[in-house]
């Protein structure tokens, strides 16, 4: 199969206009920083539950082999490494890279970060641990083909944890509507209300590629304390969801 089946060349064009902002928590990336204590809460959970480590210990995911598609400037990339993991940072958007690395290298950290598709790194030899999947999906072309490329990216018992947005009218009101043309937050078009997944197909998709689903969760913004937290229930907007390699 092409190399990039799952790349969608537009989509990297709106992220390589923000590449300077990754770590600007002001920029264009303002409600990434906001939701980013939630989303690592959730990751830091899940790989302490599956792997039976507990961040209360030196180190803690020493030796775990982590793999952040879709890296950008490191959001999610540094704190793995700070928590002992060796984490690969791959983005299809080659601006990205040299920003995470310096980013990287300013705060003494050893990332390999890498301008190179996931259906690439599939070719090669390298196999993870643990598998960030985090807000890539509704990006790419062939949500099945890309699903299957990161299921083969992981050790037997590898951990994927991916997240997305549902396709709601709510979804529509909040995320395209309310994020992008009324709040500004993000560059209008940054997102197409119809490449959202719903859960069930996010499900079936993930099932379709050997992985066996162990979690889900809904990301909630709390308005009035403006604050983010996770839901058993609500996966009407923001959702996450946890699988295992499992065949």
């Amino acid at each position: 199969m092409p190399s990039k089946q799952s790349v969608n060349p537009k989509e990297i064009e709106k992220f390589e206009a923000m590449a300077a902002e990754w770590w600007d928590p002001n920029g264009k990336f303002k409600p990434l920083h906001h939701m980013n204590p939630c989303r690592l809460d959730y990751i830091i959970t899940q790989i302490e539950i599956e792997f039976n480590r507990s961040v209360k210990t030196q180190s803690p995911f020493q030796d775990l082999d982590i793999l952040d598609i879709g890296c950008g400037g490191g959001l999610l990339s540094e704190p793995m490494a700070r928590l002992g993991a060796n984490v690969t940072g791959i983005d299809a958007a080659p601006k990205n890279i040299p920003v995470a690395q310096t980013h990287a290298k300013q705060s003494g950290l050893n990332i390999n970060y890498q301008f190179i598709t996931a259906e690439e790194l599939a070719n090669s030899e390298s196999r993870y641990d643990v598998i960030l999947n985090m807000e890539v999906i509704e990006h790419v072309n062939n949500p099945n083909h890309y699903l299957k490329t990161c299921a083969q990216l992981l050790k037997p018992n590898g951990l994927m944890i991916c997240s997305t947005i549902n396709r709601t009218s709510k979804s529509f009101l909040l995320a395209i509507l309310g994020a992008e043309y009324i709040l500004r937050w993000l560059p209008q078009g940054t997102h197409n209300w119809s490449k959202f997944i719903k859960p069930d197909e996010l499900f079936d998709l993930i099932s379709g590629a050997g992985l066996e689903l162990v979690d889900k969760r809904g990301f909630i913004l709390n308005p009035i304390a403006w604050e983010w937290k996770t839901s058993d229930r609500d996966l009407s907007v923001n959702y996450v969801t946890t699988s295992i390699k499992t065949k």
